[in-house]
């Protein structure tokens, strides 16, 4: 058997059946503690377990650099590369804050995934109509104390060139006055591509940039912001590609 046919076989005899029961059960686990944490920070150590578990049972080991860049006490909006499926847990276990995800609101509708997300916090956006009301869940996110995590580039790579980043998340950082930490991935997209149903073991580099003030950054120079976030990003993403 070839190796590529290994690991599709793999991927759906054994990792999918599993990744399905971490899902359920600790999805499961999050809702209930919900009822009585509506914060969400017990949610989130559940999103760890299950990050954790699924990179475990995939083989894939994350390598994680300049955490000692962030300050425990502030709230960040970290910017990542999107590159893999992978990206969510990967950067879930690599940083240590309470994180909620921004992202478009038809995860929601995913069982368990979903629901998760809607009751513990997470920012689900219609992109057709963000409205006023994205800012204000962002500014009570950040008065909890949690950090959000954002791909800006709105899709996966398929060749692991780190596209163009969108300005959207970058003007919620500047509503809030929250710093911007560009977050590097590297290696996630030999995990899984985009558009194949194969997952294999690998290795994985997260590398935290120092964080970027937004305080005085006006709104005119939001396309600037992006681009120099992305530029940073870029230049130490390329080595995994």
């Amino acid at each position: 058997m070839s190796v590529g046919r290994f690991h599709f076989w793999r991927t759906v005899l054994y990792l999918i059946p599993a990744v399905s029961l971490y899902t359920i059960v600790l999805g499961t686990i999050s809702l209930l503690s919900s009822v009585f944490d509506r914060s969400g920070d017990f949610g989130h150590k559940c999103a760890r377990a299950w990050a954790c578990l699924i990179l475990k049972t995939t083989g894939v080991r994350v390598h994680v650099s300049g955490l000692e860049r962030l300050d425990p006490s502030r709230s960040y909006v970290f910017a990542a590369n999107h590159q893999s499926i992978y990206d969510i847990p990967i950067v879930f276990t690599a940083i240590p804050y309470q994180l909620r995800i921004v992202a478009k609101d038809s995860l929601g509708r995913i069982p368990f995934l979903g629901w998760h997300l809607q009751r513990t916090g997470h920012l689900l956006v219609d992109r057709s109509r963000p409205g006023a009301g994205v800012v204000k869940k962002m500014a009570r996110l950040v008065g909890e104390h949690h950090s959000l995590i954002v791909f800006p580039e709105g899709t996966r790579s398929v060749d692991g060139a780190v596209g163009r980043f969108k300005g959207g998340s970058f003007v919620l950082a500047l509503e809030a006055g929250v710093p911007i930490v560009p977050i590097s991935i590297s290696g996630s997209r030999h995990v899984m591509q985009k558009g194949q149903l194969m997952v294999c073991p690998g290795e994985v580099t997260v590398t935290v940039h120092e964080p970027i003030e937004t305080a005085a950054v006006g709104r005119d120079a939001v396309r600037e912001l992006a681009d120099r976030t992305r530029g940073v990003v870029a230049a130490h993403a390329a080595a995994g590609r």
